[in-house]
């Protein structure tokens, strides 16, 4: 059950920060209309697959915070290629332990 709840926060996080970053891209960086079309109808799909949780909306949301926070720095780190300082890496492991301490128990 904790590997399923993970693979769809992960499925779901790509989509969103991935669907964020290309509106990103297209609205401040100058790419083509279609770039922010395919990030919108990415971001939808990060809508669908966390309703695909088996927990309440509300821990859905809570525990998805915290895995967005990690995967937010890992992108900047591995796309943007920026950095995470450790203040940035140690407030991740902060969300990455809450997050599964609210998973314990169903």
């Amino acid at each position: 059950m904790l590997f399923k709840a993970m693979a769809l926060f992960v499925v779901a996080g790509l989509a969103e920060i991935g669907g964020g970053y290309l509106i990103w891209q297209w609205l401040r960086n100058g790419k083509p209309l279609w770039v922010g079309i395919l990030g919108a109808v990415i971001m939808v799909v990060y809508g669908v697959v966390a309703t695909r949780q088996e927990f309440s909306f509300g821990k859905t949301y809570a525990a998805y915070g915290g895995i967005f926070i990690v995967m937010a720095v890992l992108w900047g780190w591995l796309v943007d290629r920026k950095i995470p300082d450790l203040s940035e890496w140690i407030g991740a492991g902060i969300c990455l332990v809450g997050v599964f301490v609210m998973l314990l128990k169903r």
